[in-house]
């Protein structure tokens, strides 16, 4: 078998990204943390702040899967290349465990997956091009802004929606790994302004896959 080149490692990567924006939901590797917990009723209010809850999440998997691939497509290491590659699976589970949520809350994800999907692979593959260690500190600063909003949602969620509370959870303890791997490997720390920016970005992102 030939050794994969760079053009196919990005046509790998592009393929991925076509199939997170359009395709149908991925099986995922990890059961859903939901998996043996019950249904239980939700008024439409509560309905409609749960679906939007996990619009978002869904939203921001998909980012992941995004990020991930321009970072991984410009790393400057086969380790790291690795790390990416690693870190993307497990968001993999989580972009299935969102969709399936979704779809048992009589919802769909963002219409603008696709949109959001273009942007994040081209934010990772500059991230990429500035060198393992800013590519790395990016990693760590996305990684921490998604907790922190997953912190948040799990204040907002109903309490009786245990379902879509377990897959929050577990993704939060995911994305605390995946922030803390990236400071292991020498992240370097983003300038604050870089972050706020950041910040600002997403907050843009989650207003409006809330509702669309």
């Amino acid at each position: 078998m030939r050794e994969l080149t760079p053009v196919d490692q990005l046509l790998g990567q592009l393929d991925s990204g076509l199939r997170a924006a359009f395709g149908p939901p991925p099986s995922g590797t990890r059961p859903s943390p939901a998996e043996q917990l019950e249904e239980t009723a939700l008024d439409e209010d509560q309905r409609r702040l749960a679906a939007g809850l996990m619009r978002i999440n869904h939203t921001g998997e998909v980012c992941a899967q995004a990020l991930y691939a321009g970072q991984a497509a410009t790393a400057r290491s086969e380790q790291v290349r690795d790390q990416m590659a690693e870190a993307a699976r497990e968001e993999e589970d989580h972009l299935a465990w969102c969709a399936e949520r979704l779809d048992e809350l009589a919802s769909r994800p963002s219409l603008f997956n696709p949109l959001w999907y273009a942007g994040s692979f081209s934010i990772g593959a500059a991230a990429g091009f500035a060198g393992d260690p800013w590519s790395l500190g990016f990693v760590e600063a996305t990684e921490r802004q998604v907790e922190a909003h997953l912190e948040e949602h799990l204040d907002r969620l109903p309490r009786q929606d245990e379902r879509s509370r377990a897959i929050v959870a577990r993704m939060k303890e995911d994305e605390a790994r995946h922030a803390q791997m990236a400071l292991d490997h020498g992240a370097h720390i983003l300038p604050a302004p870089v972050q706020r920016l950041m910040s600002l970005t997403a907050n843009v992102m989650k207003a409006v896959a809330y509702r669309l």
